[in-house]
């Protein structure tokens, strides 16, 4: 074809970045990998490898170590062995390696860039210009956090020797967003990279030596699930942190249910792209281009479901039909390609199934017309047109270049329509009207929400999810939180069983004459007293024996009437954290006011002594936390583009709350208020021991101001009690004080619905010291940060 004719046409060239020098890397290796172990190249225990293939032409590349039990035993007691030293190292030390880390990742950038895509699929364009430059971004950022650490968080400590595990999507990206963090707050890591992809992961493990990092700091051991895991069951690690599947996610929350293992999840998602009639259009689309079609669509925040109102939605469709004819789908070491292969066959075939299974449930498919390359595996740009919302093209990730459209009408039905759905990872919302952006973007259930605009990440902004997309955040302050303890609680001794020791307590002081019931307690739902639907109550006795009265005993029909109560009560929400505050200084006047009569029913249970003091300082944590009600702000980051990312602290939403048998008022307070404080509503299992607290509560509020709803009340035995908070879907996250048996049933129970749960892990707090019992710890739990990204400028 002549130059004139190709100007005319204007058709790419092939522009084939040479794979030479990654060649050449994998010839010096011979082409087979051992596991990286205490500094060094250590061979499977099995000797068995298995082979990692080029996706774009499906041959193979090089031979991986499977790993065993053995090697990831191997590999912890590395880690651990090289523990104490490294979180010795002054911060400034360790900051010195981190920043050696980032040199190093930008001095071999252009080598990693191609390993990544051989390895994974991806164009060329997307590894060396957006993903090796953010790895280098997160060693910086983590570089400063090192040398801060001391200063910006004094009391806290690392929590040890953490296991870490990473999908094949963006290999060496995720392999950034955990250990960076790790290292800086004094960790060491066993990292298991994803089967798929496992090269980058292994040339990192050279930088690391390179730059000199002492041995067993990192380790990085190969293998297929059964490695991870052997890695999230091994006893000596402290911590899990998993990006995947919610699948895989709900089984490594099972393992260590029983554990003390600290778990982050970041997990699927199904995020919403939204378009309102009044966006700019052909933007929407560029960005709709970047949503759900960088790297083939298989990203856990990709633009999957498109939302657009119903206006303009067949001039959209026309415009994204007109913009896929003009993709380039091929070879991805060409730069000139915007879709590379996917990254395995199984992949393949399950998007293959799923747009069958969506086509089968009345979606309309369409696809541009372009050759796919012969070898290896490809697929095309898809969008599906008049999906039902219940589809399973609009409900379940698909995680391919698939775009799933249906229309709205109003903002409010778009929001119904966004959050419709069990995962809240990412959200975008487009509009030239940015009170309307933003306002959708604060009613919507999702840890990021680009505001016209996607696909943005920066280590200073916290990334992650609500509901099943996971917990926990990785990048900025909150990612740094995710890796260290405060030192008293990770020292804190433990509980004692609980039901033994209480029922030790009490046989021998059952023969105590028994006094007059002396009033009737009932349960507290919705504002109002209830009588319990099981129409049974249990009896309240004295550590002496004596019979002070007895308690409804409520049962999951009542915990559910308290969860409908809850969720009615979505007004505290929206409150403003000054209203808010203001009833919580009502509630702590009212307190005040029957000081002396609470103290006296109290002193029956705990003491003259104990008693006074619960009703004292809980009078003034009460006061704390209206004071932090409107003082508990987010943060407006600057990451180096032309946006900001306005972090905001969130509410998690309906609460469950066990509280601890030792301290029954103060115990209360001490969790329910900084709940209430930021806006959650809750319900309440009171002090098994000593239930009948709930009456002087009820009335408490009733003369507080505080909305029907906001706080409910269901007295019983936690062992009941617990299973149907844990289990129900309306409730978004469990707190849950008490021996180590009722901890680990609450996470246990909790697995399939994959709420949140915060728990003393069955250790002793000191709910008399505010520095155990009160502040930022409990808000940062009662909390969930929403990062909104608003691009600014022409």
């Amino acid at each position: 074809m002549s130059i004139a004719e190709k100007f005319v046409t204007m058709e790419y060239g092939p522009a084939p970045e040479d794979p030479k020098e990654a060649g050449a890397w994998l010839d010096r290796h011979g082409r087979r990998f051992a596991h990286f172990i205490n500094g060094a190249w250590q061979a499977p225990a099995a000797d068995e490898y298995f082979a990692t293939l080029d996706p774009s032409k499906g041959e193979q590349l090089a031979f991986i170590a499977q790993g065993s039990a053995a090697d990831i035993d191997a590999a912890v007691r590395a880690a651990r062995a090289a523990s104490a030293e490294w979180r010795a190292l002054s911060p400034h030390v360790r900051a010195r390696y981190l920043y050696a880390l980032a040199r190093l990742v930008q001095k071999h950038s252009r080598l990693l860039a191609v390993l990544e895509t051989m390895d994974n699929g991806k164009p060329i364009r997307e590894s060396r210009d957006i993903d090796i430059p953010l790895v280098a971004r997160h060693f910086y950022h983590h570089t400063g956090w090192a040398q801060l650490l001391e200063q910006e968080f004094p009391d806290q400590e690392p929590c040890g020797v953490v296991g870490q595990i990473i999908p094949w999507n963006f290999p060496l990206l995720m392999l950034a967003w955990k250990i960076a963090p790790a290292l800086a707050t004094g960790n060491t890591v066993v990292l298991k990279p994803a089967e798929f992809t496992p090269l980058t992961a292994l040339a990192f493990a050279e930088l690391c030596r390179e730059a000199g990092l002492p041995a067993g700091v990192v380790n990085i051991v190969t293998g297929d699930g059964s490695t991870g895991e052997a890695l999230v069951k091994h006893p000596d690690i402290d911590k899990i942190a998993f990006t995947g599947s919610t699948e895989v996610g709900r089984a490594i929350r099972s393992a260590t249910a029983s554990s003390h293992k600290r778990l982050s999840l970041e997990l699927g998602g199904k995020s919403p792209f939204i378009i309102f009639d009044d966006a700019d259009l052909d933007s929407a689309v560029e960005g709709l281009v970047d949503g759900i079609w960088f790297n083939q669509g298989q990203v856990c925040c990709a633009g999957s479901r498109l939302l657009m109102q119903e206006s303009i939605g067949e001039t959209l469709i026309a415009k994204i039909r007109d913009r896929m004819t003009s993709l380039r789908i091929g070879p991805p070491l060409d730069k000139a390609i915007d879709i590379g292969a996917i990254v395995a066959q199984v992949q393949l075939d399950r998007i293959q199934r799923m747009v069958a299974q969506g086509v089968a449930e009345g979606a309309t498919c369409w696809q541009p017309q372009i050759a796919l390359p012969a070898r290896g595996f490809y697929y095309p740009p898809t969008l599906l047109s008049n999906v039902h919302p219940t589809s399973i093209v609009a409900q379940q990730e698909i995680f391919g270049p698939v775009l799933a459209a249906m229309t709205f009408r109003t903002p409010r039905e778009a929001v119904e329509l966004a959050n419709n759905t069990v995962y809240g990872l990412a959200s975008c919302v487009w509009s030239e009207n940015i009170n309307v952006a933003l306002h959708v973007a604060a009613q919507l259930k999702a840890g990021v929400v680009w505001v016209n605009c996607t696909n943005l990440f920066d280590a200073a902004c916290g990334f992650g999810g609500y509901r099943e997309s996971g917990y926990g955040r990785e990048g900025g302050r909150e990612g740094l939180l995710e890796y260290m303890e405060h030192s008293w609680f990770k020292h804190a001794p433990k509980l004692p069983a609980a039901n033994a020791a209480r029922s030790a307590q009490f046989e021998e002081r059952i023969e105590t004459s028994t006094p007059a019931i002396d009033r009737t307690v009932k349960l507290y739902i919705g504002g109002k007293q209830a009588r319990p639907d099981s129409g049974y109550s249990m009896e309240v006795r004295s550590p002496e024996g004596h019979l002070l009265g007895e308690a409804p005993l409520g049962n999951r029909k009542d915990i559910r009437n308290a969860v409908e109560a809850a969720r009615k009560a979505g007004a505290w929400s929206k409150a403003t954290a000054h209203n808010r505050a203001q009833v919580l200084y009502y509630v702590a006047e009212n307190l005040s006011q029957r000081e002396d009569e609470i103290s006296r029913r109290l002193a029956a249970m705990v003491g003259e002594k104990q008693a006074a003091a619960e009703v004292a300082i809980g009078i003034e944590r009460i006061f704390s936390y209206a004071a932090w009600a409107d003082k508990f702000d987010g943060a407006v980051h600057n990451p180096p583009f032309r946006n900001i990312a306005i972090a905001m602290n969130e509410p998690v939403g309906t609460v469950g709350v066990i509280c601890p048998v030792e301290v029954p008022l103060l115990g209360f307070l001490s969790l329910v208020m900084p709940l209430l404080a930021v806006g959650n509503t809750v319900i309440a299992i009171p002090s098994e021991r000593y239930p009948l607290i709930t009456a002087d509560l009820y009335q408490l509020f009733d003369t507080s101001d505080l909305p029907g709803g906001a706080v409910n009340i269901v007295t019983g035995y936690v062992s009941q009690l617990l299973k149907t908070l844990a289990e129900h879907d309306d409730v978004d996250a469990v707190w849950c004080y008490g021996d180590e048996t009722t901890v680990s049933a609450a996470k246990s129970m909790s697995t399939g619905n994959l709420k949140q749960v915060w728990t003393n892990e069955g250790r002793v707090i000191d709910w008399f010291n505010t520095k155990q019992a009160e502040g930022r710890w409990f808000l940062e739990h009662a909390t969930q940060v929403k990062n909104i990204w608003v691009p600014y400028g022409e």
